[in-house]
């Protein structure tokens, strides 16, 4: 899910700062690259935001039962001893 490295590439137009622009330029930045990578980093960070966020309840009810009835096959842990929330106390 969310990988773009083999998506094909699409021409588009963006309006830089120019200062910002000549000095990319000056330090032989790839922009195409640059952005790309900027773009996807920043795509993933609010797509899991948002997945987040939607699935907020389902994730408290999770933890809650979690805290209430303890890890789902903790009793079959073969090391240390489990206190049933997933910390391990030796």
């Amino acid at each position: 899910m969310l990988k773009f490295d083999s998506s094909p590439r699409r021409a588009t137009n963006l309006s830089l700062n120019t200062g910002l622009l000549d000095a990319a330029r000056q330090l032989g930045m790839n922009l195409s690259q640059t952005v790309n990578e900027l773009l996807a980093d920043e795509v993933r960070r609010r797509y899991w935001a948002k997945w987040n966020e939607d699935n907020q309840e389902a994730i408290a009810a999770y933890n809650d039962h979690i805290a209430q009835h303890g890890l789902p096959l903790a009793q079959y842990r073969n090391w240390g001893q489990s206190a049933g929330d997933g910390r391990r106390e030796f």
